[in-house]
């Protein structure tokens, strides 16, 4: 990712966001949940075409991570992209427990407006 990228969460609109230059150029989509434990829940990972392969997603999903981490919350990744970082980063990105995980699919399923 090029230095003149600035990720930026929106906690209001659930979107974590690279920008560089003042545009948008990467976003992970996300929701909250909060039982059977907090978590951010990772739906959804785009890369404007023109800044592919620059590692803006790597980054986007690093930072969602580290956020995570300095929240104090899980992450229940439902986004494949977020699912395959994570397990390449396991050192950074813990493993959610199977009872998170369909917690968050099931929000997923019961209620599309949450993301």
């Amino acid at each position: 990712m090029s230095s003149g990228t600035e990720i930026r969460d929106d906690r209001a609109r659930g979107v974590l966001e690279a920008r560089a230059g003042g545009e948008v150029v990467g976003q992970i989509v996300y929701f909250t949940l909060d039982v059977p434990e907090s978590a951010l829940v990772p739906v959804h990972t785009e890369v404007e075409p023109a800044h592919e392969g620059e590692g803006i997603a790597g980054s986007l999903a690093r930072e969602l991570y580290a956020m995570a981490a300095r929240e104090g919350v899980a992450v229940a990744p439902l986004c494949p992209y977020v699912v395959k970082w994570a397990e390449r980063h396991r050192d950074e990105a813990p493993v959610p427990s199977g009872e998170l995980v369909e917690a968050a699919l099931a929000k997923a399923k019961s209620d599309p407006t949450a993301w």
